[in-house]
């Protein structure tokens, strides 16, 4: 079977058309180029902030569309019909909002769902062919690009030229001016379809990329080009070849001045001011008044604010100090989720050095996200029911940027992830000690000792035995009758569950909580730990510290705010 870009570069009278077909091959060449060149973006990203991950960022956002878009494929595989553009172009802009990652990616993202708006309109107002491609030529494809630079400007809160936006609005300008003219030519004199549009959004944007140095004074002084920028060119170049067949030429890395500027290997510190300490990323299902409160909240908390996505699902990203906040402002304006908080530790050079050690912990809710990456921790949220993949915690351990990683996965059903994901990361060169810490409790204790200036093994050591010496219990509302350790429960009975095994069963929360209490401080105890749910009220939190302060006079009580997390409370005990 020949792909329709083949067919079109072997017969230049075929209209070389974006259909599904050359959809899905752009979204595999899109992927192999950022692969290819993902370490040498990396090392020019010194903007926003010079955390050397923008290549990363966007090889794992198109990565995320490219497995969208084969879904769909793979929906029709058993039929004999074909995915049209329409579904494809939106499931490549869905699998983008959802995987979105970083500053550059959260934009690529919405720059995907610009173009999915354009391509994706009703094929009954522009004509069809039998093949599902869009007959609305370069024109369309032209206004669709439009569109892309159009609503990421938008979804940015202070858009900045230099930058990706730059890039993606030359590319949309030049595809824009070979529209034809009144007597029915081209500007170079081709015929007029999507692949004239693409090879003149190419050249835009390559001449665009060239240009950022001198438009952003912190790429000048670094003597580079934009990251995002650069990476958006090689989605672009992919986009080239998937319509037309053909493969532009690369750009070469020490090329000057009108192609990439070589990459410094150094650049001062004080080129950029220190920024916010967090990237929080989240996606958020709410309405649009929901997002219009939390943009004004957010702009007033931080920094490099975008805001991507519509129809009820939106991808966050900013920048702040204060990430429990911006955590918390999604709350307020609906249900966020896949909450992803990464500390950018010191900058040094223009790319963040990598440090010596990290920890990173999975968390059962939005609040102890917050508190564990205030004290340094990269996080990893576990949704109720949806414990995350090796994969998500592998990439986390990428994202803590260290040589040593210790890794938390607070979750005794999370052991032979967790093993999995350590185990990939030792194979990539990064040294992983995972401590079996089974409870969210038993990781702020660890989190609680963690010293990286001492040696790694000692440190893992001291966090090992902290993280042993706490007895763990949680609250939790049966879902059906059944047996259990302490007897038959009832669909909707309270369940105290001490060190994973059923120890008490209860019909009122503050009750079956003194009895877990009672159980667990028998055996003595320094310090009691409560982790509310979002729904349980302060009340609780306060009748409980006094009941372990009028029985057990030397025993300290710490009351944290969990936020959505499967059990409505938490207890640890030291």
């Amino acid at each position: 079977m020949q792909l329709p870009a083949q067919a079109a570069k072997e017969d230049p009278q075929v209209p070389q058309t974006l259909d599904a077909a050359a959809v899905r091959t752009w979204c595999s060449l899109a992927l192999d180029a950022l692969g290819r060149d993902r370490e040498e973006i990396d090392a020019i990203n010194v903007y926003p902030v010079a955390d050397g991950d923008t290549g990363t960022n966007l090889y794992l956002t198109v990565e995320s569309a490219a497995r969208a878009v084969e879904a769909v494929f793979d929906a029709h595989a058993t039929g004999t019909s074909v995915p049209d553009l329409p579904d494809t172009v939106r499931a490549m802009a869905h699998g983008a909002l959802i995987g979105a990652r970083g500053n550059s990616g959260t934009i690529l993202a919405q720059l995907l769902r610009g173009m999915a708006e354009v391509l994706g309109e009703d094929r009954a107002d522009r004509g069809n062919g039998a093949d599902g491609a869009a007959r609305g030529g370069g024109d369309h494809l032209a206004r669709a690009l439009h569109r892309a630079a159009q609503l990421a400007r938008e979804a940015v809160a202070h858009p900045v030229e230099g930058t990706i936006l730059t890039v993606a609005s030359a590319a949309a300008d030049a595809a824009a001016r070979t529209r034809p003219t009144a007597d029915g030519a081209t500007g170079d004199g081709a015929a007029y379809g999507d692949g004239a549009a693409v090879h003149a959004a190419y050249a835009g944007a390559r001449v665009a990329l060239a240009a950022t140095p001198g438009q952003l004074a912190v790429l000048g002084r670094a003597g580079v080009v934009d990251a995002g920028g650069r990476g958006l060119l090689a989605v672009l170049a992919a986009l080239v070849e998937a319509v037309t067949g053909d493969a532009p030429s690369p750009v070469a890395p020490g090329a000057r001045p009108h192609e990439l500027p070589a990459v410094v290997e150094s650049c001062d510190a004080d080129d950029s001011p220190a920024g916010p300490a967090f990237e929080v990323i989240y996606l958020l299902e709410t309405d649009e008044p929901g997002i219009a409160r939390l943009r004004r909240r957010l702009d007033a908390l931080g920094e490099s604010l975008v805001v991507v996505g519509g129809d009820g699902l939106w991808n966050v990203h900013v920048h702040v100090d204060d990430a429990g906040a911006a955590v918390e402002a999604g709350v307020e304006a609906g249900r966020p989720y896949r909450i992803r908080i990464t500390h950018f530790g010191a900058a040094a050079g223009h790319q963040r050095e990598r440090a010596q050690r990290a920890v990173v912990a999975v968390v059962p809710g939005e609040g102890l996200a917050g508190l564990c990456a205030e004290a340094g921790a990269t996080t990893v949220l576990a949704r109720p029911g949806e414990p995350p993949a090796s994969g998500e915690l592998v990439d986390a351990i990428r994202r803590a940027h260290a040589h040593e990683v210790v890794l938390l996965p607070n979750d005794a059903e999370l052991r032979h992830t967790a093993a999995a994901a350590a185990e990939q990361a030792r194979a990539e060169g990064i040294r992983v000690a995972l401590i079996p810490t089974r409870a969210a409790v038993q990781g702020i204790a660890a989190l609680a000792v963690h010293e990286p200036g001492r040696r790694f093994d000692e440190d893992v050591v001291a966090m090992t035995s902290a993280a042993g010496a706490t007895r763990y219990a949680e609250l939790a509302v049966a879902e059906r009758q059944s047996w259990t350790m302490a007897g038959i429960c009832q669909a909707g009975d309270l369940l105290g569950l001490i060190d994973g095994d059923v120890a008490v069963i209860g019909t009122e929360l503050a009750a079956t909580a003194e009895t877990v209490l009672d159980r667990m401080l028998s055996a003595g105890g320094e310090l009691v730990t409560l982790v509310l749910g979002q729904d349980v009220p302060d009340t609780l939190a306060e009748r409980l510290e006094r009941y372990v302060r009028d029985g057990h006079l030397a025993v300290d009580t710490v009351v944290y705010r969990g936020g959505h997390q499967s059990a409505p409370l938490l207890i640890g005990v030291e």
